[in-house]
């Protein structure tokens, strides 16, 4: 059996997700799709893609804050940009490989690119991140934290039912990850994150 690169397409579109993914795996490719950026990250969590395809306008989780966290993430990863949103922009101008517009390029032009790089690839070295990531979070008065994952940066509230410094441990509302954070009295409290 052949090894086949891992592709995965993020559109809130289920219509160019569903083209794509056949379009893609006619080539030869496996195909992973995601609707928004918290399904994306949910997938990534799952297996890592050699290749990303974003929109940029999605509901929830913006392609834009995607990039982002794919970027400081997952430097290595090539992404391609696909969007009818913003015309006349480059790839020069997101933090990306190769920007398409949509229902403005032929599907070959696609194929070709990300052989291109999949053939470069890894196109920036993989950087070693920490295990964990603390990140600082206020102690709200009204009896709840406010917690910011350190995997897709949203924030969501706490509560503090245990009133006491132990290590404690929640889950993201937005992307599912595990984090973990330590409330001092005396300090603000931590907040890590688990990877899978």
């Amino acid at each position: 059996m052949s090894f086949k690169y891992r592709i995965l397409v993020v559109d809130d579109e289920p219509s160019i997700r569903a083209l794509s993914e056949v379009l893609l795996v006619k080539k030869g490719y496996e195909v992973r799709t995601a609707g928004d950026g918290f399904e994306a990250l949910v997938e990534l969590r799952r297996s890592l893609p050699d290749v990303i395809i974003s929109d940029l306008t999605m509901p929830n989780m913006s392609g834009f804050e995607l990039l982002s966290i794919v970027r400081r993430r997952f430097p290595h990863i090539p992404i391609i940009v696909i969007s009818a949103a913003f015309s006349g922009i480059t790839s020069a101008g997101l933090i990306a490989d190769a920007f398409f517009y949509k229902g403005d390029y032929a599907p070959d032009e696609l194929f070709t690119k990300i052989g291109e790089l999949l053939e470069r690839s890894p196109l920036r070295p993989h950087l070693a991140r920490p295990e964990r990531a603390p990140v600082w979070i206020p102690i709200n008065t009204d009896g709840y934290f406010v917690v910011t994952c350190t995997q897709c940066l949203r924030s969501s509230p706490v509560e503090d039912q245990q009133h006491s410094p132990e290590l404690r441990e929640t889950t993201c509302i937005y992307c599912d990850s595990k984090l973990q954070f330590l409330a001092h009295s005396a300090a603000k409290p931590k907040v890590s994150s688990k990877h899978a």
